[in-house]
């Protein structure tokens, strides 16, 4: 068991945004208020690295600032008190309240505190149980759904003329440098309005329509519970994948319209691929590397690997890829590739000589480079995989 843990603890490479980070960038733009409780130190590091809207966009995220007393002691009284109080000042759409590692260890009800919250303000209250301990994909995946299951209307008229919503976007996956614009007119494009963009961009009103959608695209694995809702409450179809280079664009958009049209589809993402040698790898979020993988394939890699070291919550991963439990198996896998694609920070586990495209990517490196982020949607992927 020793041995084990220690392989779960990466000397080199980076963790990737927590949960609770994940639910916060879900919700930022939809007029709730989010309180992370923690004793604080949580919201900095979301503030700073997690979230490039902070300074621009006003948002209700709040810290508990839980004591060390109120940890040992159980006493949530003083959160109750502080949360209703400062929900009934502010008027949010709705609350939420997301947990930490301390409020984990010490066992916190947060979906209970949320149900006496909502008794006392009647605001719609929400208790998500994140831990900070899982990924960025399992926060957001929940939020997107929990508003969803709560808000959106039991019934849904279709619209005239084809349209999709896109799911799954936060500028965890996508940050603000243009692509969330690029993914809207490649869509407008290949001839599907955007009903609604959850959730970044677009009013809390105009993501109450999702359900009148043709059909709907998951550009990231956070999106995935929200397509199953929608299909489950309205029927709607959905395909995964994003639209990186010409011909996968031309592909997934396809396949969006089959879908739309109650055909069945072929998984876009699914590309049959030719094995020996040594492979290339894109390592990052499992939706983004299944679609570069199959990108890559498009412009004439003979064996791309697509490899997260994220859940693949809940995406099926195999046999497109694999999951990378540990950083020992990601540097393995570094040392028979040919070409990585990745965010910078996984450069050093790629060997000298090896060429290597910089995907930089908000949930694991931050800010840092930012401004290195390269277009990567439509005919931009096929230019930005030009090494």
């Amino acid at each position: 068991m020793g041995v084990l843990r220690m392989r779960q603890a990466n000397m080199i490479l980076p963790t990737y945004t927590a949960d609770v980070s994940g639910v916060c960038s879900a919700l930022y733009e939809l007029g709730g208020m989010t309180v992370m409780h923690d004793a604080s130190g949580c919201n900095s590091t979301y503030n700073t690295h997690d979230e490039p809207r902070w300074y621009s966009t006003p948002s209700m995220v709040y810290i508990s600032a839980l004591t060390e007393t109120e940890a040992m002691l159980g006493d949530d009284k003083r959160l109750i008190e502080n949360v209703c109080q400062t929900a009934l000042e502010q008027h949010p759409r709705f609350i939420a309240l997301c947990g930490t590692p301390i409020p984990t260890m010490t066992g916190t009800d947060l979906p209970g505190l949320a149900r006496l919250v909502e008794r006392r303000t009647g605001i719609p209250s929400f208790g998500f149980p994140t831990t900070g301990m899982q990924d960025y994909l399992s926060g957001a995946g929940m939020a997107l759904s929990g508003v969803a299951r709560r808000f959106l209307p039991e019934k849904a008229q279709r619209t005239e003329k084809p349209s999709l919503n896109l799911l799954g976007v936060t500028p965890l996956d996508f940050s603000v440098t243009g692509n969330v614009q690029a993914l809207r007119a490649c869509c407008q494009e290949n001839g599907f309005a955007v009903r609604g963009c959850w959730a970044m961009g677009d009013p809390f009103e105009m993501l109450m329509g999702a359900g009148g959608a043709w059909a709907n695209l998951v550009v990231s694995a956070a999106g995935l519970p929200l397509a199953r809702l929608l299909r489950e409450k309205y029927g709607t179809p959905y395909v995964a994948g994003i639209p990186i280079g010409g011909r996968l664009a031309g592909t997934l958009f396809a396949a969006l319209r089959q879908a739309a049209a109650g055909e069945a589809a072929a998984d876009p993402l699914a590309v049959p691929q030719e094995a020996g040698g040594r492979p290339a790898l894109v390592i990052g979020e499992p939706v983004w590397a299944l679609s570069m993988r199959a990108a890559m394939l498009a412009k004439g890699f003979t064996d791309v690997r697509a490899v997260t070291m994220l859940a693949p919550y809940p995406l099926p991963f195999l046999p497109c890829g694999r999951q990378a439990a540990s950083e020992e198996e990601i540097f393995a896998l570094a040392k028979t590739a040919s070409f990585v694609a990745a965010d910078p920070l996984y450069k050093p586990a790629v060997p000298q000589g090896v060429p290597f495209a910089s995907f930089p990517h908000e949930a694991c490196s931050g800010r840092i480079w930012r401004k290195d982020i390269p277009l990567f949607i439509g005919q931009d992927g096929d230019k930005a995989l030009s090494v």
